[in-house]
């Protein structure tokens, strides 16, 4: 059976073109140019190779092109799955142990490599490089954007919510895939600007050139200026099973739902509870696909409190002070156990819990990705960062974040330009953690209409505010900004604008006007409804709680409301301004365990370099012996030496050299070298053809 989304709240499916193709000579059929990751996910194969070091299945991982976990052989040659697009009648293997090269005919003749001069150069076309490139162009400033994708946007063309912060400087209220378009329709208008596509920047050099390599052909280019805007890589976190095909990264799971329309798993579990972790169980639910639950290794979520009331409220089973003890499955997961953790994360015994599930999200952070950064500095080149690949933060804060950057590095190439002291202040807000979190507060009203604000939390957000008509909603002005909670005074006329806008989805509308033992409440829904007018379903306040049965009386979807179904429940009068929610799956179901499986491995056979199978008690021995050079254990290990080179394992080697109590001082780093990623040899000949 296929696994398709058919049929989405948010994203458009379109009629696409099917074509053949082969894997491990069974006939199969895909989408034309998909990526031959979501064409294989899509026909239910996850086990895409084995490891060359001891024959351990893999699958997907990043979906970035940051590793080569999804390493398959097409046509004779070893490519990425997630970045190679699918052709028809293409004749794909899996990829057991190391790739035979196909036979070289003949030698080929050298050709000169082209070079090409910009002023600037922009490595990286997500929210931060499209935002500066914008100031460079409006200043008509010759600049080049790279990315390695076939769209710009970064991750915002994974976004299917609508985003916080201020309506007039982030196109807050708006959906991150359509900022990604108005950001790229605002590029199409700049003359100076120009965009490579599907091109991956491989290493920024010492003669100050940057190697390019798209779509099979290598070029060279050599910028006055390089400000590098390549985003963030997910950390990996290491745990009994967790190289099993099916724990991948949130950011590799919203690739192939919201991108590329894959149903790539009917249940899942997230481990982690930031804003990222939140999110794409979010994502699942509007996709289909069933989350059995989420954790936190913190006594409390990190992320936004509305993003975790949304999804408990749909649900999710949310436990904090809990980890993940093992991924379960002989090739590839089918269950995960987690148990509770005490204050120094270390799992108390006796409360572990195993779920069924084929997918396991790992949501615990991002790590910069900032090595051209450091290979530039070495070149001499004057280069600058924005967004994640100078400090991770939301992608508000990274538009700010590039903007600043594109007007410093005009101002040195000679521009005459002001930097408006008010950006690095709004820059300063839009990145704020969550703040405080007061007791909630209800209208003891009970007659006309009103809205209900169910958002307690100091986070940066006013779409509300904006679209009130008649300016009854407002900023508290405690804070001064727009990390001020909202409050509702004055008339309201009932149109629901502020329901339907809401990033949150945190506000409802009470209206009491009907009369009798009953009043409406009109909610936000964004998932496909399994209910119709007329039906009963199951209503909750604010954090999930305190369920109640209810009349579905109305659902309204107009164009206004942006995909943002509004849905009018009838509901008893006392409770109406408590609740705030219906229910898309029963919570205590999906709290129900299945048989305890206790992880046979032990602690130190944990893998933490996952290409070259290294475990933590082989690195941790050699920190033990005095060992504090990341790069004389990549030496003797083989850590780091794999197809990812290091951008996995580097940073848990690190955490380990730190968690042993070695002074950071004395940690000596391992050396980033070109090249970025993987390209063919023939390209550095001047050769071209994929």
């Amino acid at each position: 059976m296929e696994k398709r989304i058919k049929k989405h709240p948010i994203l458009n499916v379109p009629e696409y073109e099917y074509i053949p193709f082969y894997f491990n000579g069974q006939k199969l059929m895909g989408r034309k140019g998909e990526m031959i990751i979501s064409a294989l996910a899509a026909n239910g194969i996850n086990i895409l190779s084995k490891n060359q070091r001891d024959g351990t299945t893999q699958g997907l991982y990043c979906a970035n092109g940051q590793c080569s976990e999804c390493a398959v052989i097409a046509n004779g040659f070893p490519v990425k799955s997630c970045m190679t697009p699918l052709k028809e009648n293409m004749i794909i293997e899996r990829n057991d142990g190391y790739p035979e090269l196909p036979p070289l005919d003949e030698i080929p003749e050298f050709k000169d490599i082209e070079i090409i001069k910009t002023e600037v150069l922009i490595i990286g076309g997500g929210p931060s490089g499209l935002a500066a490139a914008i100031e460079l162009g409006k200043l008509n400033i010759n600049t080049i954007i790279v990315d390695d994708k076939h769209s710009l946007g970064g991750k915002l063309v994974l976004q299917t919510h609508t985003f916080f912060g201020s309506v007039e400087d982030c196109y807050a209220g708006t959906r991150g895939i359509d900022i990604a378009k108005m950001l790229e329709n605002e590029i199409k208008k700049l003359d100076s600007v120009n965009v490579m596509l599907n091109a991956q920047a491989v290493g920024v050099f010492s003669d100050k050139k940057v190697g390019i390599f798209q779509q099979g052909k290598y070029t060279l280019i050599e910028p006055e200026k390089l400000l590098i805007t390549t985003g963030a890589r997910e950390k990996a976190l290491p745990f009994a099973g967790c190289s099993l095909p099916g724990v991948y990264g949130a950011g590799a799971f919203q690739t192939l739902v919201n991108r590329d329309l894959v149903k790539s798993s009917d249940r899942i579990f997230v481990v982690g509870g930031g804003n990222v972790g939140l999110i794409a169980a979010y994502h699942a639910l509007q996709a289909q696909i069933t989350v059995v639950g989420l954790i936190e290794a913190m006594p409390y979520i990190t992320g936004y409190q509305v993003h975790e009331n949304k999804i408990k409220r749909l649900g999710v089973p949310v436990y904090t002070s809990h980890s993940v003890l093992s991924a379960n499955g002989k090739d590839k997961v089918e269950s995960i156990t987690i148990a509770k953790v005490d204050e120094k994360f270390n799992f108390i015994k006796g409360t572990e819990k195993t779920f069924a599930v084929d997918t396991i999200l790992i949501a615990v952070g991002l790590n910069p990705v900032d090595e051209f950064v450091e290979q530039a500095k070495s070149a001499n080149i004057d280069v600058y960062s924005a967004g994640d690949a100078y400090e991770i933060a939301e992608a508000s804060s990274a538009m700010f974040s590039g903007k600043i950057a594109g007007l410093k590095i005009a101002g040195a190439i000679g521009k005459k330009i002001k930097i408006p002291e008010e950006w690095a202040e709004k820059e300063q807000i839009l990145k704020s953690h969550p703040g405080k979190i007061k007791e909630p507060e209800y209208p003891e009203i009970k007659k006309g209409v009103f809205p209900v604000l169910h958002c307690f939390q100091e986070i940066p957000c006013n779409p509300c505010i904006t679209v009130c008509p008649k300016n009854s909603i407002k900023l508290s002005d405690k804070i001064g900004n727009i990390l001020d909670l909202p409050e509702f005074d004055g008339e309201c006329v009932g149109c629901g604008r502020c329901v339907a806008i809401c990033p949150g989805l945190a506000i409802t509308m009470v209206d009491y006007r009907k009369g009798g033992e009953t009043a409406l409440v009109t909610i936000p829904y964004e998932l496909i409804p399994n209910f119709r007018e007329g039906d009963k379903v199951i209503a909750v306040d604010y954090k999930g709680e305190n369920p109640v049965e209810v009349i579905v009386k109305k659902i309204r979807n107009l164009k206004w409301q942006d995909r943002t179904i509004l849905v009018t429940l009838e509901t008893p009068k006392d409770l109406a301004v408590k609740i705030a929610g219906i229910r898309c799956q029963d919570p205590d179901k999906m709290a129900k365990p299945i048989k305890t499986i206790i992880p046979p491995t032990a602690d130190d056979d944990i893998i933490i370099c996952r290409c070259e199978r290294v475990t933590k008690g082989e690195i941790k021995r050699l920190i033990r012996s005095g060992i504090t050079d990341m790069n004389q254990i990549k030496a003797i290990t083989r850590a780091g030496m794999g197809p990812c080179g290091g951008k996995t394992c580097s940073n848990l080697i690190l955490k380990m050299l730190k968690d042993e109590g070695i002074n950071p001082e004395k940690i000596v780093k391992s050396t980033i070298r070109p090249l970025a990623m993987e390209i063919p040899v023939k390209a550095f000949a001047g050769i071209e053809g994929e």
